[in-house]
C-alpha cells in the first residue's frame, strides 16, 4: 500500500473536484504547513490533520440556494463541492434539503403522516431525528376515531400521503374531523418523501403569507 496519495486526486474525492476548489484547498493546506508548492503528493500519516484544516476552513456546498445560505451563515469560506454528494448541507440528497426546508418552517414541533411503507418510515425517522416530533401511521391499518382523533390533538400538523398505500377508511377518520382539528390535516397526492414535504412546506408558506 503506498504510504502517501496524490493531493489533486484525494482534494477531488473530498468534493473540491473545480480547478477552483482545489486551488483554494491547496493555498490552505501550505498555509498550515502540511504541504508546499509544487509538491504533487501528500504523506498518509498527514491526511486526518489535512482533512481537519480543510473542513475548519471551508464550507462545501452544491447550487441549491438553501444550502448557498447555509454556507454563508457559516461564517467559513464558501466553495462550490463536486460532485454533489459532497455537500456539507444536504449531502446531495434531494429528501434531506426538503426535510431541512420543511424544518426550518415548521420548528420543532408535532407532524404526524398517515401513509407510507415501512422502509420509508425508517428513512423518516432518520431525517428528522431531534429535529421534529415524528408520529407515523400506517395507512392500511383500521384506525379508529379515538385514535385519530389522538392524532390530530397531538400533532400541529397532520399529512395525508394520498399516493401510497392509504386506505379511505383510515384516511376519512382524519379528514371527517370537526372543523377545528381538520384545520390541521393536508393531504398530499404526491409519492416521494421531497415531494410530499414539498406540498406541505407550500401548505406553511401560504398560512403565513
Amino acid at each position: 500500500m503506498s504510504a502517501d496519495v496524490a493531493i489533486d486526486e484525494w482534494l477531488k474525492g473530498l468534493g473540491y473536484g473545480s480547478n477552483e476548489a482545489r486551488s483554494a484547498a491547496r493555498a490552505a493546506l501550505e498555509e498550515a504547513g502540511l504541504t508546499r508548492a509544487g509538491k504533487q503528493r501528500l504523506s498518509n500519516e498527514k491526511l486526518a490533520r489535512a482533512g481537519g484544516a480543510l473542513a475548519e476552513k471551508f464550507f462545501l456546498h452544491c447550487q441549491s440556494s438553501e444550502c448557498v445560505q447555509a454556507a454563508r451563515a457559516s461564517g467559513k469560506t464558501a466553495l462550490l463541492c463536486e460532485p454533489k454528494t459532497a455537500c456539507a448541507s444536504c449531502g446531495g440528497s434531494d429528501n434531506q434539503r426538503a426535510v431541512g426546508d420543511f424544518v426550518q418552517a415548521f420548528g420543532k414541533k408535532k407532524l404526524c403522516i398517515v401513509g407510507g411503507s415501512p422502509s420509508v418510515w425508517e428513512e423518516l425517522e432518520r431525517l428528522f431525528a431531534g429535529r421534529v416530533q415524528l408520529r407515523l401511521v400506517d395507512g392500511t391499518v383500521r384506525r379508529t376515531s379515538d385514535h385519530s382523533k389522538a392524532d390530530l390533538e397531538w400533532a400541529d400538523l397532520v399529512l395525508l400521503w394520498g399516493a401510497t398505500e392509504l386506505h379511505h377508511k383510515v384516511s376519512m377518520q382524519y379528514t371527517n374531523a370537526p372543523p377545528p382539528l381538520k384545520k390541521k390535516v393536508l393531504h398530499v397526492p404526491k409519492r416521494g418523501i421531497a415531494q410530499l414535504l414539498a406540498g406541505a412546506l407550500e401548505h406553511l408558506r401560504r398560512q403565513g403569507a
